[in-house]
């Protein structure tokens, strides 16, 4: 006799899958989207960018290496949902602490297998990401449909005060657990294969910031002071830091004014790096604009090209908005990086001050490590101008 139970996926266009349940009993609605990676999914569930978004995976199989403490990107899952084509009946490696169905029904997140994942990436990618509604409990198709419409839009939400910290801290070097450092790669620019002697604060904006953003920091020569989104920058001032970071986070980038303004400020005394939503905030500050992509860039396989120095990069990404490239013409930034699929802006460079951002992931996890210099190359920025020649 079969223990499976019925699960259903109903899009806000009326689209309806049936699967088998896995993860917590529960209803959740919210924006379907997908991601190309082929490993690295509990990495991509608790990366805090994807707050209020139903996770598709186009990889077959998920769930086959379980999940363990070390690899988190929060402290929780932080997808409304999850959407598989199969969970793995075996759990098969040595570091793994639980099954991605225990994990999942341990912090309330439903999921369904069993459906065809072919068939609903294809149907976002040519109509776009949608609302949905998941149900892992005794829910009628309309009922679905009718949660599904009834799920407010992305745009214009304000996710990140869901995600950041509530106040200032240290992110804690020597707390081996929040490292992970046996599995980290580190600088090897020049030779090094050590972390930077001298090491440079650094306040790091947390939008919703995965932890390993905060552990390339901490391996490439900084001391990594966490502030809240809301923090103004005369409260980053106040603490005598000597760069700035902005990070990644969910929502709709056009809908925080508040960190507009205070990037804005912070923007003529500091070095500054920012990665996804923080390059999105930097657009913001310098006066561009975003827009919303049909069905956004999700995966550990996207190549950019660096346009000034002709690199090809593939790239970790989880973004669903994009800098407008006509809103920044006659602006102080400079478009340094494209998407070679789409052609969307991927790295903008201040034109005088030390400032810059790609929107794509460099800390790699999951995903390739081809961009993981420009970690050294923010820390080399910074120790430019802490000797005045920058």
């Amino acid at each position: 006799m079969s223990n499976t139970k019925p699960a259903v996926l109903a899009l806000e266009d009326g689209s309806v899958f049936h699967g088998t349940a896995f993860g917590a009993e529960a209803t959740i609605a919210g924006e379907c989207v997908f991601n190309t990676s082929m490993t690295g999914y509990q990495e991509i569930i608790t990366d805090p960018s994807y707050f209020g978004q139903i996770v598709t995976m186009t990889a077959v199989q998920i769930g086959n290496y379980g999940v363990n403490v070390e690899d988190e990107e929060a402290s929780a899952p932080r997808c409304s949902g999850l959407v598989v084509r199969e969970v793995s009946p075996i759990v098969s490696n040595w570091r793994s602490t639980m099954s991605l169905t225990d994990y999942l029904k341990k912090y309330g997140i439903p999921g369904i297998s069993e459906i065809d994942t072919r068939a609903l990436t294809k149907k976002l990618r040519i109509d776009g990401s949608m609302k949905c509604c998941l149900s892992t409990q005794p829910l009628s198709d309309a009922e679905a449909v009718t949660r599904a419409k009834a799920w407010r839009d992305m745009a214009g939400s304000d996710y990140v005060k869901d995600t950041t910290c509530k106040a200032p801290y240290i992110w804690g070097a020597n707390d081996a657990s929040r490292h992970n450092t046996q599995y980290l790669p580190v600088g090897t620019s020049g030779g090094a294969t050590h972390t930077p002697a001298k090491k440079f604060k650094v306040a790091a904006f947390d939008y919703g910031a995965k932890y390993t953003i905060f552990r390339k920091l901490v391996r490439h020569g900084f001391e990594v002071n966490v502030f809240p989104a809301t923090a103004t920058h005369e409260e980053v001032r106040a603490a005598g830091v000597d760069a700035i970071f902005l990070s990644n986070g969910p929502g709709d980038p056009a809908a925080l004014p508040y960190i507009h303004k205070t990037v804005s400020g912070l923007l003529p005394d500091y070095p500054i790096f920012g990665i996804c939503l923080g390059h999105q905030m930097l657009t913001h500050a310098l006066g561009g604009t975003t827009f919303k992509l049909k069905f956004g860039h999700r995966g550990g396989n996207q190549p950019v090209k660096n346009i000034e120095t002709g690199k090809v990069s593939i790239t970790a990404q989880n973004h669903g908005f994009a800098t407008d490239p006509k809103s920044l013409e006659n602006r102080a930034a400079i478009v340094t990086e494209i998407n070679l699929n789409d052609q969307t802006v991927e790295g903008l460079r201040h034109r005088e001050l030390p400032v810059f951002s790609v929107q794509y992931h460099p800390e790699a996890a999951p995903g390739p490590n081809d961009a993981d210099p420009l970690f050294e190359d923010f820390y080399r920025m910074v120790e430019k101008r802490k000797a005045g020649k920058i």
